[in-house]
């Protein structure tokens, strides 16, 4: 078994990085490589900004690589939920700027011909208790009426087709996609990189100030200076960045991969081949990958740590979940496990704008590898000065109280939404 991200492991890593000292002036400095990173410097680069990306790591080393492989769209609240607290026009923007996202990322791969097995799958929310398949019904029937009608609610007799484990009825979401995350990173940045994009790795900033109209930005590589600035880091923002800090809660989010499975073991567990969510707090997530894997994920352990010791533990906890939802592959063998940090906000809503002199997209919330690709492109042509399309415009974000930087609440989260899934 491997300890490494299977989207990692199985895609080519970009060479277009710069080498040497870090110098320059610029008009945009965007730090982080993930998507939203480089979705902006794309979009900057194609509009003729000169711009530079400065990634601390490698390509896609965070959340961007270390996801599920999901391209869900839909908020991370129930349609109800958000209706309730933002407002049904708030609400409905925000669902269809999920629906728009996966649509910028279909024709992105098109226009740039990123080989990353895109395929519009279908998303089940598979309802784990009788009770939370009433809970789905009523969020179906308002979300289908509303904003969504590419909706289905499907009965348990229905999922027979679909899944080979018994749940008590689903909603799917048709317009729902997945891609191999890691393909596509790697495809994103050498679009970047095309349009003219500087693309600098193992360059974590180190000091960030404002001299007159421009921003300094120190890194061990040397100083660059830019007049705008796009902070694109979600859960791996350090301390530099104070405001952003104590907003964003970095969760753990851990995932192993089977062995290739089987035409017949795939037959008794994903027969329908779409993407998989059920409703437990503490829940589940999985996908079959491009060849056949079933990658398997979710929030095992309430922790802010990712490393081989603690994947290594979330490991076999999931490991014993997937035994339980699918008991044909109690034995199967593990062929990766691997973790990484969820940016999530106290509401489950992104953010994104402009504090403190510099622009942000963060907070996703377990909903970036849809959002985004389009949040950065939105951003890009908000720097550049074109109407400003952000659908998280003028929404408030206090800090969470007592939070600094490292989460120390979590395992009384975990508690709590424990009892809740016990209970409810």
């Amino acid at each position: 078994m491997k300890y490494l991200s299977y989207w990692h492991d199985t895609a080519p890593q970009f060479s277009g990085a710069i080498t040497g000292a870090i110098e320059g002036d610029y008009d945009v400095a965007v730090i982080g490589g993930g998507f939203t990173g480089l979705a902006a410097a794309r979009q900057l680069a194609k509009s003729g900004a000169k711009v530079i990306v400065l990634e601390g790591q490698r390509i896609g080393w965070g959340a961007s690589g270390r996801n599920g492989g999901h391209l869900n769209n839909g908020l991370a609240h129930s349609y109800l939920s958000a209706k309730a607290e933002l407002g049904k026009e708030r609400a409905i923007a925000l669902y269809r700027a999920l629906d728009s996202s996966i649509d910028t990322i279909e024709a992105l791969i098109a226009q740039e011909g990123i080989d990353c097995n895109f395929r519009r799958a279908g998303k089940l929310k598979l309802a784990s208790k009788p009770q939370h398949f009433e809970g789905l019904a009523r969020n179906f029937e308002a979300l289908h009426a509303d904003v969504d009608p590419d909706t289905a609610l499907l009965s348990p007799a229905d999922l027979k087709s679909e899944i080979g484990s018994p749940f008590h009825g689903a909603m799917l979401s048709k317009k729902s996609a997945m891609m191999h995350m890691g393909r596509y990173v790697a495809g994103l940045a050498e679009a970047a990189h095309r349009q003219g994009a500087v693309i600098a790795e193992q360059t974590m900033v180190t000091a960030i100030d404002k001299q007159g109209e421009r921003h300094r930005l120190t890194t061990a590589r040397g100083r660059v200076t830019a007049k705008d600035v796009l902070v694109a880091t979600g859960a791996y923002t350090t301390g530099n960045f104070s405001y952003f800090r104590r907003r964003i809660i970095a969760v753990g989010s851990f995932l192993i991969a089977t062995r290739p499975l089987s035409e017949a073991e795939v037959a008794s567990v994903m027969p329908g081949n779409r993407t998989c969510v059920n409703t437990m707090n503490i829940g589940n997530y999985w996908r079959l990958s491009p060849d056949n894997r079933l990658i398997f994920g979710g929030r095992a352990r309430f922790s802010a740590t990712s490393n081989q010791q603690s994947d290594a533990k979330s490991g076999e906890i999931l490991r014993q979940s997937l035994a339980a939802i699918f008991p044909q592959l109690a034995k199967v063998e593990i062929d990766y496990c691997w973790g990484g940090l969820v940016d999530m906000t106290k509401d489950r809503y992104p953010r994104a704008g402009y504090q403190d002199g510099m622009w942000y997209a963060m907070g996703y919330s377990g909903h970036g590898a849809q959002l985004s690709t389009h949040l950065g492109m939105i951003m890009a042509d908000t720097i550049m000065g074109k109407p400003d399309a952000n659908p998280l415009k003028g929404l408030d974000w206090p800090a969470v109280p007592g939070h600094f930087g490292k989460p120390w609440f979590l395992p009384l989260v975990g508690m709590y939404y424990k009892m809740l899934d016990k209970f409810q």
